[in-house]
């Protein structure tokens, strides 16, 4: 689906029409430059590779410098590809603002959501824990993982202790609250997963 790189600035709240206050967060999208395009000729299927925040030549290697001077656009720091049946009207060089969101009324966001590091289940899964009284020493445990004698192992994704956060996470058919094309900046209904200045990929709705 179309859509563009963008970066989650942060929350805020704008009222609608009957003065009810509406909680957004504010994504800066674009603006985009095309580095390469993909041909159903050539590579099987039409796309467009996207960059997002422009970063010093000097860090790249050489093949990647190349690839960017080819494009005719400045070294960018991130690349994404997004596939859909308008791509091959786009070239190399091309530049795609928040406008191409103009008109649309539901998104879908993509992003690496916040790190927790290891957390326990109470906060990684929302177990109860055991009793907090009558001398109880296991508020935050999990308790019984398996029997000892049937199955005779811990059955396979047992909801343990471990790493939380810092995954992939898309949140879908978001509504589009407000479009300002001239600051590259929309606004969408709600929360957006991630940290704010986290990078975010926003198409357009998949199911809508």
């Amino acid at each position: 689906m179309q859509g563009l790189i963008g970066k989650k600035i942060g929350m805020t709240q704008i009222w609608d029409e009957n003065g009810v206050a509406v909680p957004v967060t504010v994504v800066e999208v674009g603006p985009c430059p095309v580095v390469q395009v993909k041909t159903a000729e050539k590579d099987g299927y039409v796309a467009a590779q996207l960059g997002f925040v422009e970063q010093k030549p000097q860090r790249l290697s050489k093949a990647e410098r190349t690839r960017f001077e080819k494009a005719g656009v400045p070294a960018q720091r991130v690349i994404q590809e997004f596939r859909w049946d308008g791509a091959a009207d786009v070239k190399a060089g091309d530049t795609l603002t928040a406008s191409v969101f103009e008109g649309v009324a539901y998104v879908d966001v993509q992003a690496t959501t916040k790190g927790r590091g290891f957390a326990g289940v109470v906060r990684r899964y929302g177990f109860r824990g055991g009793p907090h009284t009558h001398g109880g020493h296991s508020k935050r445990r999990p308790g019984g993982i398996a029997a000892r004698d049937l199955p005779g192992w811990v059955e396979k994704g047992k909801k343990m202790p471990g790493h939380m956060g810092s995954v992939t996470r898309t949140t879908q058919n978001i509504r589009v609250a407000k479009v300002l094309a001239d600051e590259n900046l929309i606004l969408l209904h709600g929360a957006v997963p991630g940290p704010n200045g986290g990078i975010v990929r926003v198409t357009k709705a998949l199911k809508k």
